[in-house]
């Protein structure tokens, strides 16, 4: 597939509400199809991994097609360079996709959880936390304490951030305490000492995760016997 061909694919499937949708988040100026990310994801599967084309997709300007570029990449050549050359220049609104899905496939997220959440810089430190949430929903062998001692950094730090940083934190709190009954536990009671988390996501109906009710529900108990 071409550029072309996945501006022609994505036209195709362009939603008129999703557009109107789109332009009350916080995504800077860029078009867009105003598609979903689960159709998205669905489109980006007709497409393959593709490293040269995803490059190219990110040139365009328009949010739909950024998107492809992330679902399209092949993480086997993604360096750590590239990465870091990538989060200086993106756009806030990608951040969340690009760490989920992306982010969550590399050998080195573990070193750039720690790394991006010590920055100075507001974006990047999003970056890191959402990459600890991508870390935390993986299967990887990590002790507790590790976690633990990010959910202490929390603790201290959440309601004293930037805005998005905040709901990085918080959306770790929420993965951290669905890993085991321990470190449910602990997430829970940091969610407890912090409160209720306030998080201004535009003009839209969008709150923040209540990780309290939702570490405490039947579902994710269950999940642990």
């Amino acid at each position: 597939m071409t550029v072309k061909d996945v501006l022609i694919l994505l036209e195709k499937n362009k939603d008129p509400r999703g557009i109107e949708n789109r332009k009350k988040e916080i995504i800077g100026n860029t078009d867009s199809f105003g598609i979903g990310l689960t159709k998205l994801k669905a489109l980006s599967k007709k497409i393959g991994k593709n490293h040269e084309l995803a490059m190219e997709l990110w040139k365009v300007n328009n949010y739909d097609v950024k998107i492809m570029s992330i679902l399209i990449e092949d993480p086997k050549l993604v360096t750590e360079s590239f990465v870091d050359q990538r989060v200086k220049g993106m756009n806030k609104g990608f951040v969340h996709v690009f760490c989920t899905v992306l982010m969550a496939k590399l050998p080195f997220l573990k070193k750039k959880v720690d790394e991006w959440t010590k920055s100075k810089n507001d974006l990047i430190r999003r970056f890191g936390y959402a990459s600890l949430y991508a870390l935390a929903r993986g299967g990887e062998n990590i002790e507790d304490k590790y976690f633990e001692s990010y959910l202490g950094i929390i603790e201290k730090n959440l309601q004293k951030e930037e805005n998005m940083v905040k709901d990085s934190m918080n959306n770790s709190i929420f993965t951290i305490g669905m890993r085991n009954k321990n470190l449910n536990q602990k997430a829970i009671a940091v969610a407890k000492k912090i409160g209720k988390v306030e998080v201004d996501y535009g003009d839209n109906s969008c709150e923040a995760i209540n990780c309290i009710k939702h570490l405490t529900g039947n579902r994710v108990q269950k999940s642990f016997k």
